[in-house]
């Protein structure tokens, strides 16, 4: 039945991966599989290890694995509902409307700083929608348009790696308890810099991005008259609620997902009584509510990250002899068995981030968080936090930030590889080796 198990995750697996010639919903297969997983591990009555690696009863395991699980999802519905609802009070333009270099080297920096702070603060997906908005704005000609949007999406990654809220695998560490925020930060803002000026530095030489923007009549008027008299405000208080989480989780040391609570219930409050317009009517009110931001939630994401994790959390836990002698989870029996193979772990780290371009970093991370048992803070959680957070950047399908880009602009996957993708890895290998370099230091 182990075979089974095994056979189950692979072939749903290879379904998500070729969700697109297969025109599957992703969410669909993570589903299947997941439930399918724990049910061949019921009736194979199969052996299973607890959180404490040592043997444990179907019910005790299984509801401890959920309860991990329910955590992230919680927290995420929390974090996008706060950003639906900066969006629907139209926030963003305070930001984006300040913007108005036509010059195409500055509007190139301007991007990049401006994608990796909003990353860490938002997320990466959410910080790439926004861009993507701003850029249709800014730059009309969509062959121009399209470098711009691609060094955005190489921006939210490497902006993402670095915040405990800037990318769902860092969000997935970080609740796991297998990074903090300062030691996410201290960590990897260094790598994570470096794997954005280093592209960035390189594609300010290529002629695409010499002169400045040809811009129309229309593209040149700013959105001043979109804006709304909630706009700010919401900005703030949303923001300012999205940086408290973890500042509320270094004072109360509870559970990210309480202060992603306080929050969500905070900017909900002041949506509630806020005006975002001067002639503002009852009747108008529900455009700019939380019922209507918790409407534009991606449900079908959150779903999908159920099922990958439930799915996952089937193969950390079913027990399998290990290299010592002694009952471990199946991952755990992977990551030994790597260790033997591949004896360097920051190659073995590595590689991961070249997967990450590849599969769904999610996975990914969820696998490495059953295949070791560093404390908290340790070299490795944070080298695979960046690894799997830039890593994706390689190609436009790795990443999330990515795959929002690509649907937005219909960006052809050869040409990013063509144009973006060494691009891409030249700053990722940068950032590793700066990790790499700097580590020692860190850690003593």
């Amino acid at each position: 039945m182990l075979t089974t198990v095994i056979i189950c995750f692979i072939l749903g697996y290879l379904a998500i991966v070729f969700e697109h010639p297969l025109k599957l919903d992703k969410t669909v297969p993570a589903l299947i599989m997941g439930a399918a997983i724990w049910a061949f591990i019921s009736l194979g009555h199969l052996d299973l290890v607890g959180a404490d690696h040592q043997p444990g009863h179907m019910e005790e395991v299984l509801l401890h694995h959920i309860g991990k699980v329910a955590e992230i999802l919680f927290f995420l519905i929390g974090a996008m509902t706060i950003v639906e609802l900066i969006d629907l009070h139209r926030g963003f333009a305070v930001i984006t409307n300040r913007i108005k270099t036509t010059n195409k080297r500055k509007m190139l920096w301007l991007l990049a700083i401006l994608s990796f702070f909003l990353s860490a603060t938002l997320d990466n997906l959410a910080s790439t929608i926004v861009l993507v908005s701003l850029l249709r704005r800014l730059i009309p000609d969509k062959k121009e348009r399209l470098w711009f949007v691609s060094m955005a999406v190489i921006g939210a990654n490497a902006g993402g790696a670095w915040s405990p809220i800037g990318d769902v695998t860092t969000t997935m560490l970080w609740i796991g308890k297998r990074v903090s925020t300062l030691g996410l930060i201290e960590n990897l803002v260094l790598p994570s810099v470096v794997c954005l000026v280093v592209p960035v530095l390189v594609a300010s030489t290529y002629k695409v991005f010499q002169g400045n923007i040809t811009m129309t009549d229309d593209a040149m008027e700013k959105e001043e008259d979109s804006k709304l008299l909630s706009s700010r405000i919401m900005l703030f208080v949303g923001v300012g609620g999205l940086i408290f989480v973890p500042i509320f989780k270094s004072i109360t040391h509870l559970p990210p997902y309480v202060g992603m609570m306080l929050a969500m219930g905070v900017v909900w409050l002041v949506s509630e009584y806020i005006h975002p317009e001067e002639d503002f009517t009852e009747e108008r009110k529900h455009l700019y509510s939380a019922h209507t931001a918790l409407s534009r939630i991606e449900m079908s994401s959150i779903l999908f990250f159920l099922g990958i994790l439930v799915a996952v959390a089937g193969l950390e836990s079913v027990a399998v002899m290990g290299h010592g002698g002694h009952q471990v989870g199946l991952l755990r029996y992977l990551a030994e068995s790597l260790a033997e193979v591949v004896p360097n772990q920051n190659i073995v780290i590595i590689i991961l981030g070249f997967l990450s371009a590849i599969i769904d970093n999610v996975p990914l991370v969820a696998a490495s968080m059953g295949m070791y048992t560093e404390p908290m803070d340790s070299e490795l959680w944070h080298f695979i936090a960046y690894s799997a957070g830039t890593g994706g950047s390689m190609l436009i399908i790795g990443s999330a930030a990515g795959v929002a880009a690509m649907g937005m602009e219909r960006i052809d996957f050869i040409w990013y590889l063509k144009k973006i993708s060494f691009l891409a890895f030249l700053g990722f290998i940068a950032g590793a080796v700066t990790f790499i370099i700097i580590a020692p230091f860190l850690h003593g």
